[in-house]
């Protein structure tokens, strides 16, 4: 058991090392003229294959951030490979997918704007569908706080993490849960993943949730995981308890949502999402659940309208 705990760990250590290093630019620097502009592309090697990028206008900020990025690249492949070596060292083989996870992956990925969407409607991101979407492509959008739109890369980088192969392989547990904190609130606090020890305060209601303890959170998913329902019912299980337990200083519905649609999406069972449209009901909902009413109601809300199944 114990080592099957350290491979879970390490095949999401090398998910996260390789997540940063696709989201850096880096390698053999070219500088391309147009006229009086000057333009950056990087060559580099992925896969075996031999790749260029257009990175931007040439500064010597751009330049030197390449430069930076190359040093830190080969150290993060290092990284990497040890881990690799690691797992070869355990006897680790790489398990197939199903054919049904594999579908309820590209069903996913089809509707991740839409998703992310929805999630940011749900932290109160002004933000549009369009602009959801251009954030999410790369592109540029006005009238949009840094802070808003770096939520929303967020979100895209956590459901990137845990739409790869090998964290839907990995069990839902504990530490996926405070990966996917650290990745939602990357940038707007330090103590990022880690279980909240400071009180905090629920908006719309004098209920406050007791500081989180880790042994009892761990056990209690565990709790969860066990039950002998349904995984959709189970999927729901977990996101509302996760939500509840306000186990991070921030994002824990963000997390939550992504928390348990990893769960919902390694058994091939679909997404859920709650409708901009109904965002506040859902909120009203969730207050009352947290004061201890109306837990069936909610279950029997996200079931039959933030629940899509792929069949």
């Amino acid at each position: 058991m114990e080592e099957k705990i350290e491979i879970i760990n390490l095949l999401q250590s090398k998910q996260v090392l390789e997540n940063e290093l696709q989201s850096l630019a880096y390698g053999s620097v070219e500088i391309r003229e147009n006229g009086t502009n000057k333009y950056i592309y990087v060559h580099y090697r992925e896969d075996g294959v031999a790749l260029t990028k257009y990175v931007g206008e040439y500064t010597d900020e751009l330049y030197n951030l390449i430069l930076n990025n190359s040093i830190k690249a080969k150290q993060l492949k290092k990284q990497i490979r040890e881990i690799v070596k690691k797992l070869k060292q355990m006897n680790y083989i790489e398990e197939e997918l199903s054919e049904k996870v594999e579908q309820n992956i590209d069903f996913a990925k089809r509707h991740l704007v839409d998703t992310i969407y929805k999630q940011a409607v749900l932290e109160g991101v002004a933000t549009t569908f369009a602009d959801t979407e251009s954030i999410i492509e790369g592109g540029k959008v006005n009238n949009m706080t840094t802070e808003d739109i770096m939520k929303i890369v967020n979100l895209k980088h956590a459901w990137e993490f845990i739409l790869n192969k090998n964290v839907i392989l990995s069990d839902t547990n504990f530490a996926l849960l405070c990966e996917i904190n650290k990745m939602v609130e990357e940038g707007f606090y330090y103590t990022a993943g880690k279980v909240r020890n400071v009180p905090v305060t629920i908006g719309g209601t004098t209920w406050k949730p007791d500081l989180p303890i880790e042994s009892v959170i761990k056990e209690e998913l565990k709790e969860i995981l066990a039950k002998k329902i349904d995984d959709v019912d189970k999927a729901i299980e977990l996101l509302l308890y996760t939500m509840k337990k306000q186990v991070f200083i921030d994002g824990n519905k963000r997390t939550s949502v992504i928390y348990s649609n990893h769960y919902l999406i390694s058994k091939g069972k679909g997404i859920i999402s709650i409708p901009a449209e109904l965002t506040e009901k859902f909120k009203d909902m969730l207050i009352l659940y947290y004061e201890g009413k109306d837990e069936k109601r909610i279950k029997k809300f996200i079931k039959e309208k933030c629940y899509m199944s792929i069949e």
